[in-house]
């Protein structure tokens, strides 16, 4: 099976016949390679996707080659921020889903529609994390009833900002909770670019990578990235991997935080800390991106397909159940945890 490799340190990626090879090296403080480590060999059948975090030296022999086998590259800045992402070749547009997709997003009714799936499913699932550590006694009655009330007014919304506003205030209930959930962290006020402390920078760098991922899936299936119902589209980001993504933040990304702070695989000194900012250091992200790896491994039993699939590969259900709404198929209903 395929997997994602992380590749922290700075290096040079180059082809070596039908396989990859990425040699790590030493770089002074102007940026300067100073001396190359050992070499590692990758089978290129065995790769999906390429998370780079260093400096990275390739080639367009090398592009091309990962393009013919279908290999994404997804690179981000020291400060966790993702900056882009090398993608194959969209070989599976399709003009008539294009064009359902934009027709989906012109008429106002057909994206309100669509947009209020994403924040009910959201919600549902940021709710279902609050009961479960309710059952294990975290105090989550009061918080779980305001979310629910919040929850009940999204079919009654009438316009996109509406709806933001009330999906804001949910994830601001929800967050609330964090402080509850975690044994020795607090949350504080949500803050970004940059986060202010440690369950913050945990936050922002997981939800980019859940971000990255739900671009990866939507490249595989028929769907364009850039038309989006909920977050409005841009001119230089893929808004549809936005949509997607709020779905599955509670139950992949949010759930990890919980587990590696409250077993304390990620502790103080993960992080750094410098003008204001926090952010995971290099042995951190490697012990979060890993616990991020475990969970989108994990499978579960899947109510509709009577088999097991993986975290990872409802990603991309969810991209196909979109595909079969826009083309008046089947009714897009948004994943929800049932455990």
């Amino acid at each position: 099976m395929k997997r994602t490799y992380y590749l922290f340190n700075p290096g040079i990626l180059q082809r070596k016949d039908n396989t990859l090879k990425f040699t790590p090296i030493e770089v002074d403080e102007n940026g300067e390679s100073t001396r190359e480590g050992q070499p590692r060999y990758i089978p290129v059948e065995a790769v999906s996707d390429f998370y780079v975090f260093g400096s990275l030296q390739a080639n367009s022999a090398l592009y091309n080659f990962l393009g013919q086998n279908d290999i994404a590259v997804h690179f981000f800045d020291y400060y966790e921020n993702y900056t882009g992402s090398f993608m194959p070749k969209d070989y599976l547009l399709a003009g008539k889903v294009i064009l359902c997709q934009v027709n989906h997003y012109q008429k106002a009714g057909k994206r309100l529609a669509i947009a209020k799936k994403f924040v009910e499913g959201a919600a549902y699932n940021m709710i279902k994390n609050l009961q479960y550590y309710n059952r294990r006694g975290r105090d989550m009655v009061p918080l779980i009833e305001n979310m629910n009330s919040l929850t009940n007014q999204i079919s009654d919304t009438s316009a996109i900002p509406q709806l933001m506003g009330i999906e804001g205030n949910i994830r601001q209930i929800y967050y609330e909770a964090f402080n509850l959930i975690l044994n020795e962290y607090e949350m504080g006020v949500r803050t970004k670019q940059p986060p202010q402390n440690e369950v913050n920078a945990l936050i922002s760098f997981g939800n980019m990578v859940c971000y990255s991922l739900c671009l990866r899936s939507i490249h595989q299936t028929q769907l364009n990235p850039t038309i989006s119902y909920l977050h409005e589209p841009g001119y230089r980001r893929y808004s549809l991997a936005l949509d997607v993504s709020e779905i599955f933040k509670p139950i992949i990304v949010d759930r990890v935080i919980f587990k590696v702070l409250n077993k304390k695989e990620i502790q103080n000194k993960h992080f750094d800390y410098n003008l204001n900012k926090c952010i995971l250091n290099p042995s951190g992200k490697k012990i979060f991106v890993q616990a991020l790896e475990e969970r989108l491994l994990e499978t579960i039993q899947h109510r509709s397909l009577k088999r097991n699939v993986s975290y990872k590969h409802l990603l991309k259900l969810e991209c196909y159940k979109l595909s079969k709404h826009i083309l008046d198929i089947e009714e897009y209903k948004p994943f929800k945890m049932y455990w």
